[in-house]
């Protein structure tokens, strides 16, 4: 890669606003590890996840916890595979109900990292409207105190009018995994 001329570099003026998206492994794991680094620096970290269930295990949320980030799961698990017995509705329900809750957290202002893991899952199976993620994103911007969050979703897919109001957008691509060899999770590795 060719190098490229560095801009004289100065202080971004707000909350940046982060956006991990793909196929691939990673946009957690990605989101976990901002986490740690702002709690490293002293930061008040929310992780709220929509999608997955509080009863599945996970090594990510036991750690993020004992570092004193704020952890809030609302997800009844995946919707229509692995033997999900709950209806759409029921799906759909909880996740309006999450959002709700993740902007009045948000609104808060008692975090200065509001991570959203899994939120545009959400809007890749029917569960939330794109709309409803991008006014919340356009409610972060209007308003002068939650402009200074750092503000983190995640999804599979990339949906351009979300893209355009993020100012870091990674995509993880899939390279080779063992699941789509027909392995099951590794435990510490992939939850």
């Amino acid at each position: 890669m060719p190098e490229k001329s560095i801009p004289k570099l100065k202080v971004f003026p707000q909350g940046i606003n982060v956006y991990y998206w793909g196929r691939g492994k990673g946009k957690t794991t990605a989101a976990i590890g901002l986490a740690v680094r702002a709690v490293g620096y002293g930061l008040k970290v929310l992780f709220f996840q929509f999608f997955k269930n509080p009863k599945w295990p996970s090594g990510e949320r036991i750690s993020l916890e004992k570092l004193g980030v704020k952890v809030e799961i609302h997800g009844a698990g995946f919707v229509g595979i692995w033997g999900d017995r709950k209806s759409f509705a029921e799906h759909q329900r909880l996740a309006v109900r999450a959002l709700s809750l993740a902007k009045r957290l948000l609104a808060s202002g008692k975090y200065q990292v509001v991570i959203l893991d899994e939120i545009v899952s959400c809007l890749e199976v029917g569960l939330l409207a794109e709309k409803q993620v991008v006014d919340l994103l356009k409610l972060k911007a209007r308003s002068k105190k939650l402009k200074a969050i750092h503000l983190v979703i995640t999804g599979h897919e990339k949906y351009p009018r979300l893209a355009k109001l993020c100012d870091l957008i990674t995509e993880m691509k899939m390279v080779k995994h063992p699941f789509y060899k027909g392995y099951l999770a590794v435990k510490g590795i992939d939850y």
